[in-house]
């Protein structure tokens, strides 16, 4: 069960694991069923994450899909503690010639419940910014569940930049959601889609006018390359 407050910047946007588990299924099995009928060119189309394009994303899912506990340690110590470098290597080790073949990898991961050592709710993060990041430059949109959402910006205005969240650039501002009664933080408002205000927390490019309130002109700034 989601027991969302309507202050977040006291306590936390709380979901169950059982949800959470069912929420990132629920977001692969849609992609899975979005991009099967993908033209094979349309797989190069740059994605919102900065140096993919849609096949890399979908190669990340799977390889994060896969990835567990342990098998992270292992990873970063091999990566010399980069995180991009470790990513890069994962996508290589999923992204197949054939799209096809990648998307039959998530396919078959949709149900995976592994983990990074890191906190549940950024396995909502990873799967709701990803499916954006593919979603968006291709048209095809998607109605998200509120309250997993709202968990997953809940998580990324309370982490810092360094450890994958957003927490600086939501800093000193007050982010209402407008399908929501919560609002996170503290200072001039910002209200707008919980989807977009994830996704402009984990520094992906959003247009100024999904966003208004006394503090949307400070955001756009802060998100401008």
């Amino acid at each position: 069960m989601t027991r969302p407050p309507r202050d977040a910047s006291a306590s936390r946007v709380e979901v169950s694991r059982n949800d959470v588990w069912a929420a990132v299924a629920a977001e692969r099995r849609a992609l899975v069923d979005d991009l099967h009928p993908l033209a094979p060119q349309r797989w190069a189309t740059p994605s919102l994450c900065e140096g993919w394009d849609v096949h890399d994303v979908i190669a990340h899912l799977v390889d994060s899909a896969h990835t567990t506990r342990w098998a992270f340690v292992r990873r970063m110590v091999l990566a010399r503690g980069d995180f991009h470098r470790d990513n890069a290597t994962g996508v290589r080790r999923w992204r197949a010639a054939d799209p096809r073949v990648t998307l039959a990898a998530l396919a078959d991961a949709i149900d995976l419940t592994h983990t990074p050592p890191a906190p549940l709710a950024s396995r909502l993060v990873e799967v709701y910014v990803h499916s954006e990041d593919v979603r968006r430059p291709l048209g095809l949109p998607r109605a998200y569940p509120t309250p997993p959402v709202l968990a997953a910006l809940d998580h990324q205005v309370r982490t810092t930049v360094a450890f994958g969240g957003g927490r600086e650039v939501a800093q000193g501002l007050t982010l209402t959601p407008s399908d929501t009664l919560v609002s996170m933080g503290s200072g001039p408002r910002v209200a707008g889609r919980a989807i977009d205000l994830l996704l402009a927390v984990s520094g992906r490019p959003v247009a100024p006018s999904a966003f208004s309130g006394p503090g949307a002109a400070e955001l756009a700034d802060r998100l401008a390359p």
